[in-house]
């Protein structure tokens, strides 16, 4: 029999929420003076998105904001996280400024602060300007000037109302899926693209908290976001409990530890020692920074074997296809106790002070039925989860906040709108929203 879960076991400083990002929920990708993404141009290529599929629309957030957030506050959900898209504030990456833009989110900010809710704010969800990429893009070490001074922007225009800042949304995944493997925008394969993109992305990450420190109020917290998909070995074997490390180093330790001053993990994946050419003086220093948070996402576990044909790694994940365990529509494993062991993993490291779940949900086939959406696997992960993270907290785990990711069904990426992992339902020929039970079951919580 599963324990039911109380509000009032987290204790009252607990921090709850809903996240989103500005490519997959905005939509209106040309107007008012908005500027092509990477997102933008890589969406127009045929064959690169699930049924060829494009976030113009959306969930049209950009003009039903107040409805939405609206939505929000009915479910009684204090905290929403939200990115920015730098090319709604720069069209062109930098230089001209686009005062719609601006006034925008100066709108969204302030419908969130009229109902209550506390706006967190997303620098970065992987929408680099398209005309930026053209530079060359994360492999351009000019990269770490333009998003200083991007971040200097959001800081002027958004600070003395925003509490709560992430620098970036999981850098593992837009540099992996973007610069090494091309599943994602802007589409670059191979080493000589991933390998600069994950230096400047960690030395912008840091240069991004110092310009926040150096211009936001001194009660402002400043952190950025990591996914962290545990990893275990496919059998006791020593060289698959090898690969499971080597795996692990490269999903879960390659951009936290040079933050924190432990520098690249080159023992377990050599193939690092090639960052050396594109380091310079002082940039093991320049990569850190003392995050006044870490923004944690998990999802799933991950297996991994030894594999002598991968190269680089000598290391494979074995998918839950494979493994005769229940998947989400992601074909992800559900496994509950990931979030917890991600959470003992991060609150290992003695520099993290705290820790926000930033991200935390899953996507099924939901259908409407007689005009609602009875999700129960949903409800259930998101029950199993939180009571993981509960267990964590009572364990001595650093852990302050859970946000479920997201809130409105949206544009997933690659997969486009096939996977739902909303709280609320949407119609994308009608845009029509349904509040599914996990979503009723999440607001019931929260006013308990």
């Amino acid at each position: 029999m599963r324990e039911v879960l109380n509000r009032q076991a987290f204790g009252a400083d607990f921090a709850w929420g809903v996240s989103t990002a500005a490519f997959q929920t905005e939509g209106s990708c040309n107007v008012d003076g908005k500027g092509l993404s990477i997102w933008d141009v890589f969406t127009s290529r045929k064959g690169r998105i699930r049924n060829n599929e494009h976030a113009a629309v959306a969930c049209d957030f950009y003009n039903r904001y107040t409805d939405d957030i609206k939505l929000i506050s009915q479910l009684n959900i204090p905290n929403f996280r939200f990115s920015i898209a730098w090319t709604r504030l720069l069209p062109n990456g930098f230089g001209q400024v686009n005062q719609k833009g601006i006034d925008y989110y100066n709108r969204v900010i302030d419908r969130c602060l009229k109902l209550n809710i506390n706006p967190w704010l997303t620098l970065y969800h992987w929408d680099l300007p398209a005309a930026l990429e053209q530079k060359g893009g994360w492999t351009n070490r000019d990269s770490v000037s333009w998003f200083a001074d991007y971040t200097a922007l959001c800081a002027k225009h958004f600070g003395d109302r925003v509490k709560h800042w992430m620098v970036m949304n999981e850098p593992a995944v837009f540099t992996g899926a973007g610069y090494f493997f091309g599943v994602h925008a802007p589409g670059r394969r191979g080493l000589k693209n991933f390998l600069p993109a994950l230096h400047h992305v960690i030395l912008s990450m840091a240069e991004g908290g110092r310009t926040l420190r150096a211009s936001l109020p001194s009660d402002a917290e400043i952190g950025s976001t990591f996914s962290c998909s545990p990893v275990e070995p496919a059998s006791s074997k020593q060289r698959d409990v090898r690969a499971a490390k080597r795996a692990d180093a490269l999903l879960n330790r390659l951009f936290i530890e040079p933050v924190l001053g432990l520098g690249y993990p080159q023992q377990d994946v050599p193939v690092l020692q090639r960052l050396s050419r594109y380091m310079q003086a002082n940039d093991e220093r320049n990569m850190q920074f003392d995050f006044d948070f870490i923004g944690l996402q998990n999802y799933t576990r991950e297996v991994a074997a030894y594999s002598l044909f991968t190269p680089y790694l000598h290391s494979r994940l074995i998918p839950a296809g494979k493994r005769n365990v229940p998947v989400t529509a992601m074909g992800w494993e559900i496994y509950p106790q990931a979030i917890y062991q991600a959470l003992k993993q991060y609150s290992a490291y003695p520099q993290i002070k705290k820790i926000y779940i930033t991200e935390n949900g899953a996507a099924f086939a939901d259908h409407v039925q007689n005009g609602g959406v009875h999700d129960r696997q949903r409800t259930e992960y998101l029950q199993e989860h939180i009571g993981q993270v509960l267990r964590a907290k009572q364990d001595g785990c650093k852990v302050n906040g859970y946000f479920v990711w997201t809130l409105t069904d949206n544009f997933e990426w690659a997969e486009g709108y096939h996977p739902r992992f909303g709280l609320v339902y949407v119609d994308f020929e009608t845009q029509q929203r349904i509040v599914k039970d996990s979503g009723k079951w999440y607001g019931e919580f929260l006013d308990g």
